[in-house]
């Protein structure tokens, strides 16, 4: 589903909240009113979003129907706090929201969203009553979990039942888990105090947001309203970088914990801050006091930490070793340019047998399509690009001599368009890649220009449900100039194009912030005439759909733009790769019809997906812990299969990368003067997990990191069998000059 737990768009607004740095302590029973800025941000945004959006729409007594809905949605998509009557009192402003925006009135929708608040509090306060009682776990009950396209229930009964099944099922989880009593109890009182501590720490900022992107995406799904703070970290997530100090943080309790430290950074220079210390006060440069940030919203935490290149930050530190008494710490350092570089392009290289020989393939991971727009405006010679990162690491696999590349594009959910168009160029040698119509129909062709290849043999792209926009263009311009194998399951769907419009330029001065708009100006096209739009690119060779296109993907909306197709451009394709394709999947139907854990992946994604149509799960503790224990079973003996000698004779060799050992060993001893062995492979990647019955922050945080580092180590059954589709390529196109003639014609030299 899209939202699995409570408070999901409350908590998407905490990590973008727009207000100030130094957050008002809220009441329980504040009312949270709309400033004079906000009523005028929001004038201004429908005036652009009525000009130009590319489905331009008129802000209307039908659009504000549509915004009543969504917005009630979004504070309220698993319909757990709201009744009918809850709706129904607002009835008589479902057509007026429009007159709000345009009267500058805003006090209908913060109305709506302190209603949501008490109500919010009411539901929280019931379920923390119901740990008192004792459940029946006897009885043949069951409870919907995923209630999204549920109605309102009709009474505070209703609703009242529906938490004690939700409660009962929360226990029930633990309880499966091996937890007593007591320990269910003080674990679920904690986790529902929690949701409403973070509940009173949403600010007029957030509700204006959560509204406003209520108005925005009921236009089309991707268009949207960003906040100051909401602006800066899109900025941030597009260049790779950002000024800080090199910590990654996260709130546990009311903590600031930090959960890693970022090597080279001046943190992780510094050798004074470990994982695990808790910061209790920050002091934004070298003159102002410390702040204590106990209980603070990790965002508000986070835009104190950050500033201006070379300026000073002082922490307050508790280790993580010591105590909640224990001594604090003052730590200061001076803030830098930090890379994310976890966020980069990476490669590897696997080797898979065929007979005699050996076939090495070429792995690029790309999480994103980066691009640090500003250091390229000012010729920066060092500017971060998913493109010149990639080019780099293709010399590096060229000299490690690969006969194959596979670009790895799963859950890459876009950017930079730009960036599409150029890493396109670095697979073919000129020509369209993307064509784009906007709302006058005029459509524009964007192409490379620049003659030659990065890498001129064969390669294959690996996409799944999670490769969007920037992804599906450059996956359809390689499949459309049959340039390569397009390996996985259908893709998202997104076909569209936004650009960002601040709304600053309208604001009175310097001192008021309006916010920016990503708004859909444009839809795109493949250069063969259709559309990624909705459909998605529809791969060569089809892997388990691990996704549901019901809850996930641009067919999930109920406002997509639909598909469209228009003129194919001009453009020759570069290989066919017709006759090949039908023997590449005779190999692969083949290979995993025999492969275990291949099977065992394909099983699980059945269950899952039998799962969400059920949408019901049993609280009767019988059928549940005959349900764990069948689970528990089949991962034991799935397990032992991954731990055994010979796991997979046939399975990939990943050739270690020289330069990744040297950081690791360098990292680990840093720590404590031994490198760490190489984490056992006893899992596979999207195969089902034991449930604990917890959530993230309820787990220590060595517990969560264990996991993570578990998680990276699980077998990725489904790159494996992409390597080999390709390995099988190399064999067909070194074998079959013929063939190779026709898949690669510019380079048939290059796969004798």
């Amino acid at each position: 589903m899209k939202k699995q737990m409570l408070l999901v768009a409350m908590l998407a607004a905490l990590s973008v909240q727009v207000g100030a740095a130094v957050p008002e302590k809220a009441a329980a029973d504040t009312v949270i009113k709309p400033q004079p800025g906000q009523t005028q941000a929001a004038l201004w945004a429908s005036r652009v979003l009525g000009k130009l959006h590319y489905k331009p729409m008129p802000l209307d007594d039908a659009m504000s129907e549509k915004i009543f809905d969504r917005y009630f949605k979004s504070l309220d998509s698993e319909k757990l706090f709201f009744t009918q009557a809850d709706i129904d009192q607002y009835t008589i402003v479902r057509t007026r929201l429009d007159d709000a925006i345009l009267g500058e009135n805003l006090s209908v929708p913060f109305g709506i969203y302190n209603l949501y608040q008490q109500r919010f509090a009411e539901r929280i306060s019931y379920a923390r009553e119901l740990l008192k009682t004792k459940f029946d776990f006897a009885t043949d009950e069951s409870y919907q979990y995923d209630r999204e396209k549920a109605d309102w229930v009709k009474s505070d009964a209703e609703i009242r039942d529906l938490w004690r099944k939700r409660v009962k099922n929360d226990w029930l989880r633990l309880k499966l888990a091996g937890k007593d009593d007591k320990s269910i109890r003080d674990t679920l009182d904690k986790r529902y105090e929690s949701y409403i501590s973070r509940s009173r720490k949403l600010t007029n900022e957030d509700v204006f947001q959560i509204f406003m992107n209520a108005y925005a995406m009921s236009i089309e799904p991707h268009t949207n309203y960003l906040g100051p703070r909401a602006s800066e970290n899109f900025d941030i997530a597009m260049r790779l970088s950002l000024e800080g100090i090199g910590c990654v943080l996260q709130t546990r309790e009311e903590y600031t914990v930090v959960r890693e430290v970022v090597p080279g950074s001046p943190a992780g220079l510094s050798g004074k801050i470990k994982v695990g210390d808790r910061i209790f006060g920050v002091a934004k440069d070298d003159k102002s006091p410390m702040t204590e940030v106990l209980g603070w919203r990790i965002d508000d935490v986070v835009a104190l930490i950050r500033g201006p290149k070379d300026s000073t930050v002082r922490l307050d530190i508790l280790p993580a070793d010591a105590g909640v008494d224990g001594k604090h710490t003052t730590v200061t350092l001076v803030r830098k340019k930090i890379s994310m570089e976890e966020q980069s392009a990476k490669k590897s290289i696997y080797e898979v047998k065929d007979g005699a020989v050996k076939r090495r393939v070429g792995v690029i991971s790309l999480p994103t399509f980066y691009l640090d727009f500003e250091a390229r405006r000012r010729n920066d010679p060092d500017y971060k690009s998913a493109t010149r990162d990639v080019a780099r690491l293709l010399v590096e696999l060229k000299k490690e001599k690969v006969d194959n590349v596979l670009i790895d594009l799963r859950n890459n959910g876009g950017g930079s368009l730009s960036e599409a168009v150029e890493l396109t160029g670095l697979f073919i040698d000129k020509g369209p890649v993307v064509q784009q119509r906007n709302a006058d129909n005029k459509v524009e062709v964007e192409s490379d220009t620049n003659a030659g290849m990065a890498w001129d043999g064969p390669m294959g792209v690996l996409i799944n449900r999670g490769s969007a926009s920037a992804s599906e263009i450059f996956a359809a311009a390689i499949q459309d100039y049959g340039r390569g194998v397009i390996i996985g399951e259908p893709s998202f769907g997104k076909g569209t194009v936004q650009t960002i419009f601040p709304l600053d330029r309208f604001a009175p001065n310097d001192k008021v912030h309006y916010g920016e708009l990503k708004l859909t100006v444009a839809q795109f096209f493949r250069i063969n005439g259709g559309t990624t739009q909705l459909r998605g690119v529809t791969p060569d060779i089809k892997l388990p759909t691990m996704g549901d296109s019901d809850t996930f993907g641009e067919s999930s909306y109920d406002n997509a733009l639909p598909w469209v197709a228009i003129k194919p451009a001009v453009y020759i394709p570069v290989g066919d790769l017709k006759e090949m394709l039908p023997i590449l999947d005779k190999k692969h139907e083949s290979r995993v019809a025999k492969d275990k854990d291949f099977q065992y992946l394909s099983e699980d994604i059945a269950l899952v997906k039998k799962q969400r149509k059920d949408n019901l799960i049993s609280l009767n503790e019988a059928v549940r812990r005959k349900e764990r224990e069948t689970q528990d079973a089949r991962a034991k003996l799935r397990e032992a299969r991954l731990l055994s000698p010979v796991p997979g004779a046939d399975d990939p060799i990943l050739i270690p990368d020289a330069k990744e050992l040297a950081k690791q060993a360098a990292a680990a001893k840093a720590g404590n003067g031994k490198t760490a062995a190489a984490p056992k492979v006893a899992a596979v990647k999207g195969a089902l997990r034991t449930d604990d019955g917890l959530q993230g922050d309820e787990r220590t945080l060595a517990a969560e990191l264990d996991a993570e580092k578990a998680a990276k180590a699980a077998k990725d059954v489904l790159l494996n069998e992409a390597v080999h589709i390709l390995a099988d390529e190399v064999s067909l196109l070194k074998t079959d000059t013929r063939m190779a003639s026709r898949v690669l014609p510019y380079a048939v030299d290059s796969v004798k």
